[in-house]
């Protein structure tokens, strides 16, 4: 792009303005990609390692995960914060995770915030934190800890069924709906998170009796009560239900907190032969989730659907379905497939996992990618080593999200002077004083663009060597970025 540049002459500590006609400067592109992680709580698989932890464990693990996240030039983690009606964070509405203290319903001890505690070291890493939601999921049956008094279960099990191996709240109850969103719209307004996270849990997957027959899930009461009538079959009756709520949810948010991100990830495959080569379970006739109408809909900000499959593997393959997903997009909301990193501990190469980022940068709709799980990281230093060095060797911004913002905001204030062994100092703040969430400053030396990013409670910026010229940019929330104040240095 084409920017109007003020030069400066710089004199001993100071500077001052020489040239009353600016010249016009090309900046390329900022480096966006959109580098994210989930850290599962569920059965403890990746944190915390285990229930009942001290706080100091608890805490430095959690701190543990960041460190290598943000060493890793990743920009985002995605923690699991409800994974079966439960909180790992104080709620008046549903119980302490007994994933935490080993203990349905109890505090730690001494007591402290996870989410906040997680919230606030994730942005000083430069990390975004989104919190993940599991909908409807409410309980294993396999679950050896009690339920405590006020988990769901045991105030409304008229709200719960029972199907395969746990128990569910049932999406076709209103009552059922009103309960999940009054729990993440109270995160969304206590917490200074970053985005509201879906995963793949919506009617559950499906389950078999011992004769290997599909077993239907029990929602003949609300079926009764509220979709028999309704004029729709019962299978899109369920779809119905979703889509409300799903809609129901992206418009809260953004009623609440403009700026908020709400993303989904989905299973990989929408329906069988679609594309043609395709095949795998009909998430739209199993799950009653119909992804692409969302995406579509743009009743999400981003979409990560779950392509948890190798690239070479006709039926499932990655940059199929990675294609096909991106063709589905006419609201053109972000595009971030979850990779499967975890097969690497197993019967992977960590190649796989390469290559697949290598494809996604391919695909000109696609911009970044989550990783499932922290966990694969923890085990396998091969994979860790191979991301530093080929796949995230740079820094990049997550992409900017234009439909959250109403345009680029004002350049940022830029100050600039010579300390006593002639580096050049860069002071900059915003004009109304409050710091972005990261800053961007794009270098010009012997010829060639270099970008560094920093986080916005940052104030200066020194050059051991003084560029040819600099543009600093404000980066807000949203990812948006302000317009830029240049510099062009004289010699």
């Amino acid at each position: 792009m084409a920017i109007l540049v003020v030069a400066f002459a710089l004199v001993g500590c100071g500077q001052k303005t020489i040239e009353p006609e600016p010249p016009e400067l090309d900046l390329p592109p900022l480096p966006r990609e959109f580098r994210g992680i989930w850290i599962p709580t569920v059965s403890n698989i990746c944190w915390p390692s285990a229930p009942g932890l001290s706080v100091a464990q608890q805490k430095a693990e959690l701190i543990a995960l960041l460190d290598q996240s943000a060493s890793l030039n990743l920009n985002a983690v995605v923690l699991q914060v409800r994974s079966m009606c439960d909180a790992f964070y104080p709620s008046e509405i549903e119980p302490w995770s007994a994933y935490l203290t080993g203990v349905e319903g109890q505090a730690p001890s001494p007591e402290y915030d996870p989410l906040a505690f997680a919230v606030e070291e994730a942005h000083r890493r430069g990390l975004e934190l989104h919190a993940w939601f599991n909908p409807y999921r409410a309980r294993s049956l396999n679950a050896k800890i009690k339920s405590a008094p006020d988990h769901i279960t045991e105030r409304r099990p008229d709200l719960v069924r029972r199907y395969g191996r746990y128990l569910w709240l049932d999406p076709g109850e209103p009552e059922v709906q009103a309960h999940t969103l009054s729990v993440l719209l109270d995160v969304v307004e206590r917490y200074d998170i970053d985005a509201v996270h879906f995963d793949d849990y919506f009617y559950p997957y499906p389950e078999t009796d011992a004769s290997g027959k599909y077993l239907e899930f029990p929602d003949n009461e609300s079926w009764e009560r509220f979709g028999k009538d309704s004029g729709l079959s019962r299978y899109d009756w369920r779809r119905r239900n979703v889509d409300q709520f799903i809609q129901r949810v992206y418009q809260e948010i953004r009623d609440k907190k403009p700026q908020l991100k709400f993303g989904i990830s989905p299973f990989g495959i929408w329906r069988p032969n679609n594309p043609s080569t395709i095949q795998g379970l009909d998430a739209y006739a199993m799950l009653y989730a119909d992804a692409r109408k969302w995406l579509r809909e743009g009743w999400c900000d981003y979409l990560a659907p779950q392509l948890y499959w190798p690239v070479d593997h006709p039926p499932t393959s990655f940059p199929v379905l990675l294609d096909w997903w991106c063709s589905e997009n006419p609201k053109d909301r972000h595009i971030f497939p979850g990779m499967n990193a975890i097969k690497t501990t197993s019967d992977w190469e960590v190649s796989e996992i390469v290559r697949q980022v290598e494809l996604t940068r391919a695909q000109s709709k696609a911009e970044g990618q989550i990783l499932w799980s922290a966990a694969a990281l923890a085990a396998v230093p091969e994979l860790v080593q191979e991301l530093a060095d080929r796949s995230f060797s740079e820094p990049a911004l997550a992409p900017a999200f234009p439909w959250l913002a109403e345009g680029a905001a004002v350049a940022p204030s830029l100050v600039a002077s010579l300390d006593e062994s002639g580096s050049l100092v860069l002071s900059f703040s915003t004009v109304e004083n409050e710091p972005p969430w990261k800053w961007a400053i794009q270098s010009l030396e012997s010829g060639e663009w270099q970008t560094q990013i920093l986080l916005g409670f940052e104030a200066s910026f020194t050059f051991a060597r003084k560029p040819e010229a600099i543009a600093l940019f404000a980066i807000d929330r949203a990812g948006n970025a302000s317009l830029p104040a240049i510099l062009e240095t004289v010699q």
